[in-house]
């Protein structure tokens, strides 16, 4: 039997309802939506969307876990043994969670074995570590009419986080927001991707395993249109934190101002990667192409602006598209694959539209292009040169395979280049000048700047941008303390 054929039976032996309150929702009559293999283009199973009635009863779960159940009342030690045991179980089942990303994501299985449950595990143990260290200060002030005052602060948990999360890397994203919500000792109810659940089916029943209480963790798979604007509209939701498009994104803003409440959202980008005439290329054309290609383009950080200095614009040219040409699209599980296929057949036909609009736009298409000559939602890995950044193609975030090359003149001319965009998520430098490094690190309007490599993800380092890549902060310590309310209580002595 095959790795593919144990991953296909491994997804369609999964529960396909919502958990909710321990346990798993009967089947009913509502609505399903099927999950397709963007391999092959064949269902892979159907599963039950979580309708009004069963988002109720998630948030009531929830609220009861933190109001009156055994959750409210653990202390932070408590909550960070559960989260290890969790990070333990997902570690034990990595090769069925990089199976399964791989399967409903489409991404080879290198990335979610390298990347994704790596990153996932470490998450869950990071906060594990955090739960019992969230601390106030004591303030000292004037008094209180003539009388001496002991003040301090204390962290509660914010309550009930609403936590939606994309199909690119859903376990991974997901864990960024579970484990620092628990840790912080709130509940959580997670509206997986329509387009790849099934991690997250897999993530709930393993939090039953590592012995969560009722209610502290629901997850209910449904569409963004219905499941997700019944959670996030909820009055019982304290806080939503949310990854996505800026689009869906505006929407869920304008659902939580409803009630004031607070959002964590981390909406995309059209990151910048500055290649300068001092950089190693051959080291810069890798790291490029790899920000670039990876997860098939659908990356919200994916450095998709290569600027170049003019001085060294067509030898990097020529070293890129010698990159894109090695690059092996085909399926996950076959051996020698480095890029997987997009999504469904709907991105397929936007990353596709804008290599014509790049066309049309007059860009020189110097890699890829079109599709392999295959079944799936493939596109070949395209470069685009003689490119400005006014072009679609430059200013407007493809999430596919696709980058366009602007050359430069001046440092000025590549910070102007880097910072003349709606998107502020991340963005690279390459040099070997370490004065120049720090120097624009610090001018490049950006959630996180790397030299010579990509972006780290880590959990201790905060992750998040501004303008049209969102607001707030995952991961580090901002990430916990944004599940949190700050209380000042004062005592007159």
């Amino acid at each position: 039997m095959t790795q593919r054929t144990l991953a296909e039976n491994l997804a369609r032996g999964l529960p396909t309802t919502s958990f909710v309150a321990g346990s798993w929702e009967p089947r009913s009559t509502s609505q399903t939506f099927d999950v397709i293999d963007p391999v092959t283009e064949q269902l892979l199973t159907t599963v039950t969307e979580a309708d009004e009635t069963v988002v109720d009863r998630a948030v009531s779960a929830a609220h009861d876990a933190l109001d009156s159940g055994e959750w409210g009342r653990m202390d932070g030690a408590a909550r960070g043994q559960l989260l290890h045991a969790f990070a333990d179980l997902i570690e034990q089942r990595t090769e069925d969670f990089a199976d399964l990303e791989s399967l409903d994501v489409g991404k080879p299985g290198i990335e979610p074995r390298v990347i994704d449950l790596p990153q996932a595990v470490g998450t869950f143990r990071h906060y594990a570590g955090w739960a019992d260290k969230l601390t106030g200060q004591t303030i000292p002030t004037s008094g209180y009419m003539g009388r001496q005052t002991l003040s301090y602060t204390v962290r509660e948990p914010i309550g009930v986080v609403a936590a939606i999360t994309p199909w690119n890397s859903p376990t991974m994203i997901g864990a960024w927001k579970i484990a620092p919500a628990l840790a912080a000792g709130c509940a959580v109810v997670l509206k997986p991707p329509e387009d790849a659940p099934l991690t997250s089916l897999l993530l709930a029943e393993l939090a039953r395993q590592a012995g969560l209480p009722a209610g502290v963790l629901s997850v209910l798979p449904g569409r963004g249109a219905t499941t997700g604007r019944l959670l996030t509209e909820h009055p019982g939701v304290d806080k939503i934190s949310f990854t996505g498009s800026p689009q869906t994104g505006h929407l869920v803003a304008t659902a939580a101002l409803r009630g004031f409440r607070p959002t964590t959202l981390e909406l995309g980008g059209k990151s910048p990667q500055i290649v300068f005439a001092d950089a190693d290329l051959d080291a810069a054309a890798d790291g490029v192409a790899l920000g670039v290609f990876a997860n098939q383009g659908e990356v919200c950080a994916a450095g998709s602006r290569i600027l170049v200095a003019r001085a060294i614009h067509d030898e990097f040219v020529d070293r890129l598209a010698a990159r894109a040409a090695a690059v092996v699209p085909g399926d996950p599980f076959e051996p020698g694959t480095t890029m997987g296929a997009l999504i469904n057949a709907r991105q397929l036909d936007r990353v596709l539209g804008y290599v014509e609009r790049g066309k049309a736009e007059g860009a020189r298409l110097v890699a890829g292009g079109g599709r392999p000559d295959r079944s799936g939602y493939f596109v070949q890995p395209t470069l685009f040169a003689d490119a400005t950044n006014s072009m679609a193609i430059a200013r407007e975030e493809i999430f596919g395979p696709v980058g366009t090359i602007i050359a430069f003149d001046t440092d000025d001319e590549a910070v102007a280049l880097a910072n003349d965009s709606d998107y502020a998520l991340a963005a690279t430098l390459w040099t070997s000048d370490v004065s120049r490094a720090h120097t624009l690190a610090r001018r490049v309007r950006a959630g996180a700047v790397a030299v010579n490599g990509w972006s780290p993800l880590d959990p201790r380092l905060p992750w998040g941008g501004s303008g049209l890549s969102g607001q707030g902060r995952e991961l580090g310590l901002a990430g916990l303390e944004a599940d949190t309310h700050l209380k000042t209580i004062t005592i007159v002595l």
